[in-house]
């Protein structure tokens, strides 16, 4: 058959504005093998965002980009999803010797300061997309089957962090046999209990874990706001600000994703636990969100894995010298910062997931 006639009998795409409600476009798009978003403006965000969600949600058809777009938003448009661009803008006035456009970022669209910020806040629009899509995909699921899926989704882009603590083995272990290259990291407080630095490297050995990365409090920090050594007695949320927080965040430039060891029956801030959070920037993996502290046990026992020294002490969870004590209960954290009015250290920021999520599905956050 000649190619002009197929193109004939090819059904025409599905042309969808740009400003649709996203459940909408969601309905329409499983019944379209190539669609068209009309943008009304080159200002007009929402064509991005819409890109984003249908990918997020799986539409794997053409999805081409139309309407008074400029040159330079070709990249962001690609990024959020778009793989076909039928932009209508008109030549501008010349700029330094090159043709410009008919309209005008502001700030200036040439700066690219400009252009990095507009790429970066499309590229957390598509990943906000994706990552509540896979929360709804896999509420509930087993922790295999969601370290498959996101191992997967986030290949390349995606670490484990552990404190190597009470119940760190098990996530280790699920990792080190889905894909032991994936790195692991380890926030080096140096105040750490000895019996965890020595189960850190029992575990890395026995686990086989190939990528171990070990992140510490910037020197020059840590010689400024600690200098005598006891800041965990002055401010504690200030220590674990400087020997943690700040730390991952720099451990974690090169990665979207991390996965944890967070679980609900924790309780506090984790109490509602998805498989897969969005915080703003990055992802949070949650294999084991939905296990029950008979099954973690059941687990452990299966699996013949080592325990932490200082369980069989007392200790439900074990995190930094100063600031934990024994638990009552097995899996109570009932033991971090005793005597002070927080159950978290501030890596897990909920205020922060909670904005993400009240952005919406498709706003730019």
């Amino acid at each position: 058959m000649a190619l002009d006639s197929a193109r004939q009998l090819a059904p025409a795409p599905l042309e969808l504005p740009a400003d649709i409600d996203p459940a909408e476009a969601i309905a329409a798009s499983a019944y379209a093998d190539r669609i068209d978003v009309r943008f009304s403006s080159f200002k007009d965000g929402r064509g991005f965002s819409l890109a984003a969600l249908l990918r997020g949600y799986g539409y794997d058809g053409g999805l081409r980009a139309l309407g008074p777009l400029l040159p330079d938003q070709a990249d962001a448009l690609l990024r959020s999803g778009f793989d076909a661009i039928a932009g209508d803008a008109r030549p501008g006035p010349e700029r330094d010797g090159r043709p410009g456009a008919a309209n005008i970022y502001q700030p200036d669209p040439g700066s690219p300061a400009t252009r990095r910020t507009a790429l970066h806040q499309r590229a957390l629009a598509a990943r906000k997309a994706r990552a509540e899509a896979l929360a709804e995909e896999l509420d509930g699921a087993a922790p295999e089957t969601i370290l498959a899926r996101t191992l997967e989704v986030y290949a390349g882009r995606i670490a484990l962090l552990s404190s190597f603590g009470a119940e760190a083995a098990l996530g280790l272990k699920l990792l080190a046999d889905a894909d032991p290259e994936t790195p692991v990291l380890f926030l080096e407080t140096h105040r750490h209990f000895a019996q965890t630095l020595t189960y850190k490297d029992t575990l890395a050995a026995v686990l086989g874990l190939k990528d171990l990365r070990v992140l510490e409090p910037d020197a020059g920090e840590a010689a400024r706001e600690d200098a005598d050594g006891a800041l965990y007695a002055r401010d504690g949320q200030a220590c674990c600000d400087l020997r943690k927080v700040r730390p991952l965040a720099r451990g974690l430039e090169a990665f979207d994703a991390v996965i944890t060891g967070r679980k609900r029956y924790h309780g506090g801030e984790r109490g509602a636990l998805k498989a897969v959070e969005f915080d703003g920037e990055r992802v949070k993996i949650n294999p084991l969100a939905f296990l029950s502290p008979d099954e973690v046990a059941e687990r452990f026992k299966a699996l013949d894995l080592p325990r932490h020294p200082l369980t069989e002490a007392g200790y439900a969870s074990i995190g930094c010298w100063p600031c934990t004590v024994p638990a009552s209960e097995p899996g109570s954290r009932d033991g971090r910062w005793a005597g002070e009015n927080r159950d978290e250290c501030g890596i897990f920021d909920s205020a922060k997931t909670a904005r993400a999520e009240r952005a919406g599905t498709v706003r730019l956050i």
